[in-house]
């Protein structure tokens, strides 16, 4: 398995948090030294082990914000 390195730049929220500690966690990471993205993952409590997650640039967070917004305007939604 190759080697990645990651840097968590900014946390902007917590989504969960479960008994055992580890938190699914909206962040900024930046993976191999590369710009940030947003990532939405699940951390253990000391950030060093990480379960899969997603990631987004800032368009398709925006995009992602955009239909969110929708579902709480259902007479807009399709």
């Amino acid at each position: 398995m190759a080697e990645f390195t990651f840097e968590i730049v900014e946390h902007l929220g917590v989504i969960f948090e479960a008994p055992n500690g580890w938190k699914k966690e909206l962040t900024r990471v930046s993976w191999n030294g590369r710009d940030p993205k947003y990532d939405i993952r699940d951390w253990s409590p000391e950030y060093d082990r990480m379960h899969k997650g997603i990631t987004f640039t800032d368009e398709e967070i925006m995009t992602l914000k955009d239909l969110l917004n929708q579902m709480d305007q259902p007479d807009q939604a399709e």
